[in-house]
């Protein structure tokens, strides 16, 4: 997956990860970030390959323009799969008096 600058600076300030430990989970110098996120230098299909599978790991996920229509592309924080997700009730039901059913058994709907 090809990722642009703008796309790398949104996933590592989601992930609050400075340049360094980007560098370091992609076993690329801080240099070749740098001059990636400056629009610089694109880095090599390789490091650029290792940028993204890093910032993957670490919980981001990377919208393509298609996917995400007139927004573009961009980036967005992933739960992994099987990860619990916490529901409170009170913040779900919009209106109370609709969650109990008042209608009469056999009622069609």
């Amino acid at each position: 997956m090809s990722i642009s600058p703008s796309q790398c600076r949104a996933a590592r300030a989601l992930l609050e990860l400075d340049q360094n430990e980007l560098a370091a989970r992609a076993s690329v110098s801080r240099g070749v970030i740098i001059d990636f996120e400056k629009g610089r230098r694109t880095p090599g299909a390789n490091n650029l390959a290792a940028i993204a599978r890093a910032l993957q790991a670490a919980g981001v996920t990377f919208i393509d323009g298609t996917y995400s229509g007139s927004g573009g592309p961009g980036v967005r924080l992933f739960a992994p799969a099987g990860a619990s997700i916490d529901t409170n009730e009170d913040e779900t039901i919009q209106y109370k008096d609709m969650f109990e059913n008042d209608a009469h058994p056999g009622a069609g709907g």
